[in-house]
């Protein structure tokens, strides 16, 4: 760990609004770190699968040894309800629903709803523009992006959103959080996609049109840029492990700002409507044993 890191310091109270894959992971991490986390889910019966996916995560990093607590104190330190309420003082609020403009605009206005000037929000939109959604935010000079990456707990990367009322302190302190979970903060203005998605969205869909076209089977194709390239999954891999339905939410948001270069392929649109989501679902241009 560098110097640098050393001295980042994680928020005392988060909150994370929504308790699937990613809200569970970006809780787990904040817990890890020290903070103390309130999680608020829509109803009883995804209030309770999100406090099994946290449970479970912990769990698993007191097996492998990764975190510096034990597991009750750990357990201890996080809360899964129902009521926004929960996120009054907290230091930072992550929006962690699902990945579209009407859904996170309804969220990011619950959250400014309940708590105070001094909390900071934050969405962790993969690709919908920071300062479309911050018009649901009051002062959103406070408001910024903080991308995580799925599986949460094996990422290293997170994208820092910068809006254009965003304040350069909330940056800087935003910078300290990610570091303080572990994890690289990589800054980037607003822009469709940021630089991430838009990358990586570019290759996955040149992937799919290559499978739809027969110009290799889906393990050759991820084979190709694993070798030849030394990227560490595929992007086939990849969008079953991201969800078919999210990589096509970003291409629909790509395609509207770029143009056709981003235009989904017909074999995506399909699979989706299928409900063949990928990982999460079981299959999608894999069979996955592991869906949750």
């Amino acid at each position: 760990m560098s110097a640098r890191d050393a001295e980042a310091t994680a928020p005392a109270r988060v909150g994370v609004l929504g308790g699937g894959r990613m809200g569970a992971g970006i809780a787990h991490a904040f817990v890890l770190a020290g903070s103390r986390v309130a999680v608020v889910e829509r109803d009883e019966a995804s209030a309770e699968a999100a406090r099994g996916r946290i449970g479970r995560m912990l769990a698993e990093s007191t097996t492998r040894g990764s975190a510096t607590a034990p597991l009750s104190a750990l357990e201890a330190r996080v809360r899964v309800g129902l009521d926004p309420a929960a996120f009054d003082g907290a230091d930072l609020v992550v929006e962690a629903v699902p990945e579209d403009r009407d859904v996170k605009t309804a969220a990011l206005a619950r959250i400014a709803a309940v708590v105070g000037a001094a909390s900071a929000i934050a969405s962790n939109t993969s690709s919908i523009s920071i300062d479309a959604l911050a018009t649901a935010v009051t002062r959103p000079e406070r408001f910024l992006g903080l991308h995580f990456f799925n599986p949460v707990p094996a990422s290293s990367l997170v994208e820092v959103v910068a809006g254009t009322a965003t304040t350069p302190a909330l940056v800087e302190r935003a910078r300290s959080w990610t570091r303080a979970l572990g994890k690289t903060p990589v800054v980037v203005r607003d822009s469709p996609g940021f630089a991430s998605s838009r990358l990586g969205v570019a290759l996955g869909l040149e992937a799919i049109r290559m499978l739809e076209e027969g110009v290799a089977d889906a393990a050759d194709i991820d084979a190709a840029m694993e070798l030849g390239y030394r990227h560490p999954m595929g992007p086939l891999r990849t969008t079953d492990i991201v969800g078919l339905d999210v990589r096509l939410g970003i291409a629909e948001e790509l395609e509207a700002a770029f143009g056709p270069r981003f235009t989904p392929p017909a074999l995506l649109r399909r699979l989706v409507a299928e409900g063949n989501l990928g990982r999460k679902t079981g299959r999608g241009f894999y069979e996955w044993s592991d869906a949750r």
